[in-house]
């Protein structure tokens, strides 16, 4: 049996900066408003043309980490790519980052959930290193939301909240038990799937050459809808619940935790757990002030972000925590 740690990290955004005061240009909002609401400042959106798509942004973010994880590309067993919003309905980003990184004929795998795809992704790449069937392990999340969003003020509560970009990591063989990812920790609760949702493209009711024809401007299945006021109530739970269940399985306690990166989903909600758990401003890590919410690339991200200023360092414990859409909800518990 072996652990796994994380060998590498790198992200992507576009270079392109969105700040509020722009989307105020568009619909009827303002900084004061998606601040108060959010706690963002500015997201990152592709333009059209900039060649940036889920995929590519994919591939710029591993190729750093594989550049930091000292290992050849030529070392990569396995591919798992999280995303809401992959470049083709099919087939899955995962292939397409074999392709473009000029991998081996090595396995790809696409992860489904939104928000808990990365650590959901961590958790799959772990469970495959720890049985020694893989080795070094390729994880991206990566999102491009901004060609998706319904960007008039019929839109605003939900299409100031996201931003693109995305994150990677290189999960390698860890022969140490005392240190890499600790446990994996996953939930989901279908209940609530249509309380946070883009219903179309979906082949769950409507037929393609029915949508074709109907071309309805007036459709606002193709958008994304959210009950924001429950989702938090929500996340706000669940994240407390999954990050002691990963503490009390390794007996640890709150104020063992060096570093907590949560999901990027709204600064009100990573604030409300960090004084819940009184925790200081040096065991979170925040930035979605500058990016949004990247949904799956939020984690990996931050997680960089973090690592590259120094705040995450050997030894210390670094617990990641998401909650999203499905819902669905994940914690890990890492030495590092």
């Amino acid at each position: 049996m072996y652990h796994s740690k994380i060998a590498g990290l790198g992200f992507y955004v576009p270079e392109n900066v969105v700040t509020n005061d722009d989307l105020s240009k568009i619909m009827d909002t303002n900084d004061e408003w998606i601040q108060e609401r959010t706690g963002i400042v500015e997201r990152r959106h592709i333009v059209k043309g900039d060649g940036n798509t889920t995929t590519s942004m994919g591939v710029k973010a591993a190729k750093v980490a594989i550049e930091r994880s000292g290992i050849s590309k030529d070392d990569i067993d396995f591919v798992i790519f999280a995303t809401l919003s992959p470049d083709y309905y099919f087939p899955g980003p995962g292939v397409l980052v074999q392709r473009d990184l000029g991998l081996k004929t090595v396995g790809a795998l696409d992860i489904r959930n939104q928000c808990s795809g990365f650590v959901y992704a961590l958790s799959i790449a772990d469970q495959y290193i720890r049985t020694g069937m893989y080795k070094n392990i390729l994880i991206i999340g990566s999102e491009v939301h901004s060609n998706g969003l319904d960007m008039t003020t019929r839109g605003r509560g939900v299409s100031v909240i996201f931003g693109d970009g995305a994150g990677a990591a290189i999960l390698s063989r860890e022969e140490d038990l005392s240190k890499g990812i600790l446990s994996t920790h996953l939930h989901s609760e279908g209940q609530h799937a249509e309380e946070l949702i883009v219903k179309a493209p979906g082949m769950g009711g409507r037929w393609v050459t029915d949508i074709l024809k109907d071309n309805n401007p007036d459709d606002e299945s193709y958008f994304p809808y959210m009950n924001g006021q429950f989702v938090f109530k929500n996340a706000v739970v669940r994240f407390s619940e999954v990050i002691m269940e990963g503490l009390k399985i390794n007996n640890l306690e709150v104020s063992d935790i060096d570093m907590l990166i949560p999901h990027q989903a709204n600064l009100r909600i990573s604030q409300f757990i960090q004084q819940k758990f009184k925790l200081t401003d040096d065991q979170v890590f925040n930035n979605i002030q500058k990016y949004g919410n990247t949904t799956a690339a939020s984690i990996p991200i931050a997680l960089t972000e973090a690592w590259e200023q120094g705040k995450i360092k050997e030894g210390d414990t670094v617990v990641l925590a998401a909650f999203g859409s499905g819902f669905t909800w994940a914690s890990a518990v890492i030495k590092w």
